[in-house]
């Protein structure tokens, strides 16, 4: 479903990601972990086709994310870390609106809306505004709302930040749900390590635009004699607070900026 040959990034002398190659098989579930400024929301963002690579091949449900850009954004659905629903709608009007513009037909796409707000629990605030909404029930629409039109796979940016215990485990019910019955692909990022151990197939690790392991949560605690999947994160990415993250913002900032001049 994913698959990664030789993938560079660089943003003028930065080198965000460096030469990493990875494949996620169609149904799986997959975990991309890594510190502040490792590279991992630039391949995320090179994945969801919000950034070209600079070389390397990506193919997303076989089409090649620079080549085919509309081909893979039909294919996967996306939540962000950062809220993206119009708080202004309902529920419905949000669901709504994104399956017009992914052009679904009217009576498949009214199913499938119902069909989404009853699996995450909110078919009886369908007319509700979201602004009424609390962080875990919008999380819940954001989740809906992403696999509206059936796609292959799913990406994940931290979707469970802020959320409390309770929401997080149902949240993770849901999508388990969907991944057996639908087979949809799932790729998630996070900073819980045993959100990480508990729901992936596999994590990969990347540090320093590099992957630096890739199995199962036993491989890598196997690898690095960790009794726990953060003690083996923090055996291959050590222990000290990064301090590039607002640097390599700033990098990326100058990039565009210089592009944009072009």
């Amino acid at each position: 479903m994913i698959q990664v040959r030789n993938l560079s990034k660089r943003f003028n002398d930065l080198t965000a990601v460096n030469d990493i190659s990875f494949s996620v098989p169609a149904g799986e579930i997959f975990a991309f972990l890594g510190p502040n400024g490792a590279g991992k929301s630039t391949t995320i963002k090179i994945l969801t086709t919000l950034l070209r690579p600079t070389a390397g091949e990506v193919l997303v449900n076989d089409h090649n994310v620079a080549l085919k850009p509309d081909e893979v954004r039909r294919s996967f659905g996306i939540v962000f870390q950062d809220p993206s629903l119009d708080s202004e709608l309902t529920a419905w009007e949000n669901m709504e609106i994104h399956g017009v513009l992914y052009d679904l037909p009217k009576k498949q796409r009214r199913e499938r809306i119902e069909q989404l707000l009853r699996l995450v629990e909110l078919w009886d605030r369908k007319d509700s505004v979201v602004m009424t909404f609390s962080g875990g029930m919008r999380r819940r629409l954001e989740i809906a709302r992403g696999l509206l039109h059936h796609p292959r796979v799913l990406f994940l940016d931290e979707p469970t930040l802020g959320l409390d215990p309770q929401t997080r485990n149902q949240m993770w019910n849901y999508l388990r749900e969907l991944n057996r019955n639908e087979g949809t692909t799932v790729f998630f990022s996070t900073h819980y390590m045993d959100e990480a151990e508990r729901i992936a197939d596999r994590i990969a690790i990347i540090d320093h635009g590099r992957i630096v392991a890739l199995g199962t949560a036993a491989e890598l605690k196997q690898q690095t004699n960790g009794a726990t999947l953060e003690e083996a994160f923090l055996a291959l990415t050590g222990s000290t607070i990064r301090e590039e993250t607002a640097g390599a913002a700033d990098h990326m900032r100058a990039f565009v900026r210089s592009q944009m001049r072009r």
